[in-house]
């Protein structure tokens, strides 16, 4: 049997394809290269060029190479532009999603694990934030993933179809091996953005926001290593194909990093001052969004092992560095 990763030339799909191939699963990888980059693909996985809403295609796939599970992380991820330009969002995240989920149902791939976000949330009523807590999200990104974990949630209701949704808090970092990365393409989030000044390759950061309730005034995001999050998804496909419980859950470590603390990481991986520009905030970010992680924990046995902001940095700069001006 074999899994499929839409979206798997990607930043996060192409480490945890990665992974499941170092780990002996037979991998099948789609992407339409739209941001993703075909050399980030494991040379042992087949690739196949498409999107993941085509369903003939996906069936196609599905049949000939007996997927029996199905990693879905391919998707519009930036906020902003998400607030800019909602129908794209909702047409790649959800109306895609949808035909993907169909086809599943439809040929009985009984495991579904789906790259959500902890942008369902919106504005935290508490922090950290757990699985209870209600969804109310502020820009169409998280509403696109949470429309997806609505239809998860009920096609498994209807149908013989178990599923796990991860909600990521703010990914970083990248594979200590150098085989896969952020697609240049893509937009920086904020530490490869650092990383690029960092490494003399921008002039500047752009803070986007010091007036926020937090306590230096920048807005806090809880950071989780792209390693670890990678061991979530396959504690997920474990948990699913032993016949485990399906459901959502959150990943990130319990605490958060400001910008400015990210910042501070970077000059003290450096040793010299990263210059940054005060902006005004950015439509869609809330405050903070910190993960309350008990229930990954305590149902999947998930353990990090890279939960240090400079261990993070320091994983970034080395990746910036590879890449050349």
């Amino acid at each position: 049997m074999s899994i499929l990763v839409t979206g798997g030339a990607g930043y996060i799909g192409s480490h945890t394809a990665h992974a499941l191939v170092d780990r002996g699963e037979d991998v099948v990888v789609l992407d339409n290269l739209t941001t993703g980059l075909r050399a980030f693909v494991p040379t042992t996985a087949r690739f196949v060029e498409g999107d993941a809403g085509d369903a003939q295609s996906v069936r196609q796939i599905i049949r000939d190479c007996s997927i029996d599970a199905v990693m879905h992380f391919a998707a519009s991820i930036v906020v902003p532009e998400s607030i800019e330009r909602p129908l794209d969002y909702y047409n790649n995240n959800t109306v895609v999603s949808r035909a993907l989920i169909d086809v599943c149902v439809a040929l009985q791939v009984g495991h579904f694990v789906f790259s959500s976000t902890a942008a369902v949330y919106g504005l935290t009523d508490s922090t950290p934030v757990d699985e209870t807590a209600p969804t109310r999200p502020i820009n169409p990104y998280g509403r696109s993933k949470l429309m997806v974990e609505w239809m998860l949630e009920d096609a498994a209701h209807a149908h013989d179809l178990r599923y796990i949704a991860l909600r990521y808090f703010n990914v970083a970092g990248f594979d200590p091996g150098g085989r896969a990365g952020q697609p240049r393409r893509q937009v920086p989030h904020l530490i490869k953005r650092a990383a690029q000044v960092a490494l003399g390759r921008a002039d500047h950061l752009d803070i986007f926001g010091t007036d926020y309730p937090t306590r230096d005034g920048t807005a806090v995001r809880d950071y989780i290593h792209i390693c670890d999050l990678v061991d979530a998804h396959l504690l997920s496909l474990d948990h699913l194909r032993g016949g485990g419980g399906g459901g959502v859950y959150n990943c990130g470590y319990g605490y958060g990093s400001s910008v400015l603390d990210v910042t501070a990481a970077f000059e003290r991986a450096t040793g010299r001052a990263l210059p940054v520009r005060n902006a005004p905030r950015r439509a869609g970010d809330p405050p903070f969004v910190i993960a309350d992680p008990a229930r990954l924990r305590a149902t999947l046995g998930w353990e990090p092992h890279f939960d240090c902001l400079d261990t993070i940095v320091r994983s970034a700069l080395e990746w910036e560095s590879r890449q050349g001006a």
